[in-house]
Formats: C-alpha cells, sequence, structure tokens
C-alpha cells in the first residue's frame, strides 16, 4: 500500500490490514480443519466408522461463526464508510474537481460548491498529445499540508474517478450528480504525488493523469495569494476589453448628421437607403 498522507488514508489502511487478519484467521481455522480431518479420520480399516445424521452443536457453529464474522467486518466497513464521507468538519481548501475527456481541471473556491463557493483561480489541464505521462504537460493540484481539503466532484461527459493513491480512496465523478469527499493532509506530508482517473472513460483514458503537490502553509498561502493576483489580472484585462469593444460597437452606430442608430438619418443615409 501506499504510504498514507492524510488521516483518511491511515483509517482505509487500517481496515485493510484487519480484513487481511480477519482472512487469515479463518483460513487458518479451515485448513487446520481439514488437515485435522485427513490426519486423524483418514481410512483405518473396512470397518465401516458410525453414522450419524445430526450433530447439531457443529451445525451451530458453522451457522453462528460466519454470521459473527460477517457482522464485525460490516461493522468495521459501515464505520469506516461514514467517517470517509464525512463533510461536516469546517474545510481549509474548497477544490472543485471537474473531470472531463480526457484531462482535469482544478477550481479553487471560496466555500464549497453546494453553499454558492465561487471560483478564485483555476488549473485546467491539456492531456499530453502522444498519450504518454509527461508531468510537464499534465495539471498539478496543488495542497497545503496540515489542513482540511473539501473536494466536489463534477463531470459534464462520462462517469471518471477521481483517484490519488496516497490519499488511500478514490471516488466516481458521475454526471449530473455531484459527489463530495474531505481529507486531512498530515503534517510533514510535503512532497509530489501522482493522481490519475480509475474509472475507463473513453480512447485516451490513460492520458487522464495529474500531479499532486503538497507543500508548507507558508509556501502555499504565498502560491494561492499569486494565483488569485494573476486571475485578478486576468478578469481585469477580459473587462477592459470587453469594455473598448462595447465603446467600439457604439461609435460604429454613429451619430449626428451622419447618422443615428443602425439605420441612420440626414443625407448619408438616404444615399444609402437609394442605392
Amino acid at each position: 500500500m501506499p504510504e498514507p498522507i492524510t488521516e483518511q488514508a491511515e483509517r482505509v489502511l487500517s481496515l485493510w490490514q484487519g480484513s487481511w487478519v480477519a482472512a487469515f484467521a479463518v483460513g487458518i481455522l479451515v485448513w487446520g480443519l481439514f488437515i485435522w480431518t485427513i490426519l486423524f479420520h483418514r481410512k483405518r480399516s473396512e470397518q465401516l466408522p458410525p453414522q450419524v445424521r445430526y450433530n447439531m452443536p457443529i451445525e451451530a457453529l458453522y451457522t453462528v461463526l460466519p454470521i459473527v464474522i460477517i457482522s464485525v467486518l460490516f461493522f468495521f466497513t459501515a464505520r469506516d464508510q461514514a467517517y470517509l464521507l464525512d463533510t461536516e468538519e469546517p474545510a481549509d481548501i474548497h477544490v472543485e474537481v471537474v473531470a472531463f475527456q480526457w484531462a482535469w481541471q482544478f477550481n479553487y473556491m471560496d466555500d464549497t460548491k453546494e453553499n454558492g463557493g465561487e471560483v478564485l483561480y483555476s488549473e485546467v489541464g491539456t492531456p499530453n498529445p502522444d498519450g504518454t505521462a509527461d508531468r510537464s504537460t499534465q495539471p498539478t493540484l496543488v495542497l497545503p499540508e496540515n489542513s482540511v481539503v473539501h473536494f466536489d466532484l463534477h463531470s459534464p461527459d462520462v462517469i471518471h474517478s477521481f483517484w490519488i493513491p496516497a490519499f488511500g480512496f478514490k471516488m466516481d465523478v458521475v454526471p449530473g450528480r455531484d459527489n463530495a469527499f474531505q481529507v486531512n493532509l498530515n503534517e510533514g506530508t510535503a512532497d509530489t504525488y501522482v493522481g490519475r482517473c480509475a474509472e475507463l472513460c473513453g480512447v485516451d483514458h490513460t492520458r487522464m493523469l495529474f500531479n499532486v503537490e503538497v507543500l508548507p502553509e507558508a509556501e502555499f498561502e504565498a502560491w494561492a495569494a499569486e494565483q488569485e493576483q494573476a486571475a485578478a489580472e486576468d478578469q481585469a484585462a477580459e473587462d477592459a476589453a470587453a469594455e473598448e469593444l462595447g465603446e467600439d460597437t457604439d461609435d460604429a452606430e454613429g451619430t449626428g448628421a451622419d447618422g443615428t442608430g443602425d439605420q441612420g438619418t440626414g443625407a448619408e443615409a438616404t444615399e444609402e437607403n437609394d442605392d
């Protein structure tokens, strides 16, 4: 298993290891009974052994014991599932993950999508043209260590699956259904990790790769401030361009003797109408 970097991943690892312990215990018991039967109840003579029709203690044992085992496994699975899907804790970072054929978009928001959070800045990926795992062409999800991160998952086309192996957890990204989960990133986990789509989503499924960069809190805050400033400058440039375009349109319509509105009035408009 990958080294867990979140509290949730540690819980998944614990459940996985506990399930193996239970499986080995059942396996040892069953194989022990096989071996005991083979060694001590093998054929020793032609005499037919005593025939019995029922053995209530044995039948009760192999009926009750599996129910107990399944009940215990179900309890721990349901408990951990509820923990993994809990999103009640206030989050430090809100990220909307948009999975599309065949790349990822990460929108950093000021609140959850459910609460109408607005996008502060985005990271949009472009699939590597030759389909190889070149990190330089993949989007990077940047997160701060020692923080609570809330993910909203959305897909505009087909089913994808958001998977970061170091999280020990993956969740489907389903069109028309916004899934969500949270992770508590541990302290001292600053490093670079990998992420991918874990659902066969089309011909270029293997191109849906992304990077995950966990930064110390101070470095992340500086990075986030740069991203917000860049997004604000881009928005200001777009607004200025739109305003300039609007002024050009107004000038084109014309006023005064040469014309007002699209149709125009005066001599020049009359000449145009005659033509």
